[in-house]
C-alpha cells in the first residue's frame, strides 16, 4: 500500500451525503476502514454502500442523529473506531463534541477542542485576528442587551449586520439599516441564535458595501502551517455560497500574497492542526481586506483548492491525524490552472428555490478531462427532506479561467437529473452573463440577477 496507518485503523464518519462519500473514499485510499452513520431516511445511501460498517444513528431529524452527541459516541465505542472525521457542518465545529472524543480516548480529526473553542466563537476569533494584526471590520464586544447595542452602533455607525459568536456556514447574521431597524431585530437575532446554536450571545460589525467573499485555505500539524492560497466566494443567495472558485479572480498578485500571509501567521499562532479556512471580505475599490471568522474544518468548496494545488486535503487530514507530520512546506505549494465548482441542489429556481425531495429517475453525469463530480447521487435514490438540499457538487479544472468557464458549460449541459428539480439550469444561465465572465461580482450580484437587476 502507497500508506501504512499508524494509530487510525478505523474512522467513523460522522456525516451524511457528498462529504461522507469523500471521507470513506479517502481512508479506503490511506488504508483505513470506514465506518458510516445513518438515519432511517438515508438507510442505503452511497456512503452506507461504500462503508465497511454502517449504523442507524437515530431518526430522520439531525437533532435526534447527526447532532446526537452521545448517539455518535455510542456507535464509535461499538464499532471500535480509533478516529472519528466531523465532515463540515452538524458537530463539525462543535467544541464539546470534540472534547468528548478526545474524552473517550478517541482521535478527532480536526483541531483541539480548544482551538475550536476560540476560532469557532467569532468574538474570540476577532480577538485573535486584531492580536495577529490581521485587518478587521469596525465591531463591537459581545452585547449585554438593546440599550448597550443602540450606544456601541452610534460608534460603528449604520448600515450594520448583528452577527451571532456562534453562527456559521452564512448562518446566524442580520442586516440592520437604521436605529428602528436595530430596535426590531436586537431581540430576534438573540432569539435565533440561542435556538439555532444554543448560545444567543451577539456582537455588531460594519457592513461593507459591494464587498467580496474570499478564504484562505490553511493545513497544519499543531507545529508547522502552511497556507494554499485562495478562493473566491462571492456568488452567494441568502449567505449561502452557490459558487466557489479558485484562484479569485479579484485579486492581484501582491494583495493575495499580503493576504494569504496574514492568515498564514494568524494559524501559525493558534498552532493550528489540520484543514482550515480564514475568511475575509474584500473590499476591490481600496484594495482592503478584513477578517471575517474562520472554519475549523473542511470546507464544502475545498475541492477546487485540491485541484489548483495538487494536494488531498483530506487525505492530509487523516495522515495528520493519524500522527504524521505535515508532507509540504510552504514552498512545495503553488497555483496552476484555475478551478470552479457549482453546488448542485435539489431545489426549484423557479419557485423561490423551494427544497425538491424526491426519487432520481434518471442520471447521466458529465465525463471527460478536467472534470470531478464529488456526489451522494445514484439513479433510484431518494433525496429525504429533511436535512441540506445540497446532492452534488460539480467542479472543473483547466488551465486558464476562461477554458474553466467553457469547460463547466460543457458539463453543465451534459449533466442530467431527472425526478427532482435543481439547480442546473440556473448556473446554465448565469454563467453567460458578462459580469460572471470578467469575475466581476459581488456578494450581493446573486440576489440581484435573480431579481432581475442584471438583465435577466
Amino acid at each position: 500500500m502507497a500508506y501504512t496507518p499508524r494509530k487510525i485503523f478505523k474512522v467513523l464518519v460522522a456525516n451524511r451525503g457528498e462529504i461522507a462519500v469523500r471521507i470513506i473514499q479517502a481512508a479506503h485510499e490511506l488504508d483505513m476502514q470506514a465506518v458510516a452513520i445513518y438515519t432511517d431516511a438515508d438507510a442505503g445511501n452511497l456512503a452506507c454502500q461504500l462503508a465497511d460498517e454502517s449504523y442507524r444513528v437515530g431518526e430522520n431529524l439531525a437533532y435526534k442523529s447527526y447532532l446526537n452527541i452521545e448517539n455518535v459516541l455510542k456507535i464509535a465505542k461499538e464499532a471500535k473506531v480509533d478516529a472519528i472525521h466531523p465532515g463540515y457542518g452538524f458537530l463539525s465545529e462543535n467544541a464539546e463534541f470534540a472534547k468528548r472524543v478526545e474524552e473517550a480516548g478517541i482521535i478527532f480529526v480536526g483541531p483541539s477542542s480548544e482551538t475550536i473553542a476560540t476560532m469557532g466563537d467569532k468574538a474570540k476569533a476577532l480577538e485573535q485576528a486584531k492580536k495577529s494584526q490581521v485587518p478587521t471590520m469596525p465591531s463591537t464586544p459581545v452585547l449585554q442587551d438593546l440599550k448597550q447595542a443602540l450606544e456601541q452602533a452610534q460608534h460603528i455607525g449604520y448600515p450594520l449586520l448583528i452577527k451571532a459568536v456562534a453562527g456559521g456556514g452564512g448562518k446566524g447574521i442580520r442586516f440592520v439599516e437604521n436605529e428602528k431597524g436595530l430596535k426590531e431585530q436586537f431581540s430576534v437575532a438573540v432569539a435565533e441564535a440561542t435556538s439555532a446554536f444554543g448560545n444567543g450571545g451577539v456582537y455588531l460589525e460594519k457592513y461593507l458595501e459591494n464587498a467580496k467573499h474570499i478564504e484562505v485555505q490553511v493545513l497544519g500539524d499543531g507545529n508547522k502551517v502552511i497556507h494554499l492560497y485562495d478562493r473566491e466566494c462571492s456568488m452567494q443567495r441568502r449567505r449561502q455560497k452557490v459558487l466557489e472558485e479558485a484562484p479569485s479572480p479579484s485579486l492581484d498578485s501582491q494583495t493575495r500574497e499580503a493576504l494569504c500571509a496574514c492568515a498564514l501567521r494568524m494559524a501559525k499562532e493558534v498552532g493550528y492542526k489540520g484543514a482550515g479556512t480564514l475568511e475575509f471580505l474584500y473590499d476591490s475599490q481600496s484594495k482592503g481586506f478584513y477578517f471575517l471568522e474562520m472554519n475549523t474544518r473542511i470546507q464544502v468548496e475545498h475541492a477546487i483548492t485540491e485541484l489548483v494545488t495538487g494536494v488531498d486535503l483530506v487525505r492530509q487530514m487523516l495522515r495528520i491525524a493519524d500522527g504524521e507530520p505535515l508532507a509540504y512546506k510552504q514552498s512545495d505549494i503553488s497555483l496552476r490552472g484555475h478551478s470552479i465548482e457549482v453546488r448542485i441542489n435539489a431545489e426549484d429556481p423557479q419557485n423561490k428555490f423551494f427544497p425538491s425531495p424526491g426519487q432520481i429517475t434518471k442520471l447521466q453525469c458529465p465525463t471527460g478531462s478536467g472534470i470531478r463530480l464529488d456526489s451522494m447521487l445514484f439513479s433510484g435514490r431518494t433525496i429525504p427532506p429533511f436535512y441540506d438540499s445540497l446532492v452534488a457538487k460539480l467542479i472543473v479544472y483547466d488551465q486558464t479561467r476562461p477554458l474553466a468557464l467553457s469547460k463547466l458549460k460543457r458539463a453543465l449541459d451534459e449533466f442530467k437529473i431527472e425526478g427532482v428539480k435543481t439547480t442546473i439550469g440556473l448556473f446554465k444561465e448565469l454563467i453567460k452573463h458578462e459580469r460572471v465572465q470578467a469575475g466581476d461580482y459581488s456578494i450581493h450580484f446573486l440576489e440581484d440577477y435573480i431579481g432581475g437587476k442584471h438583465g435577466i
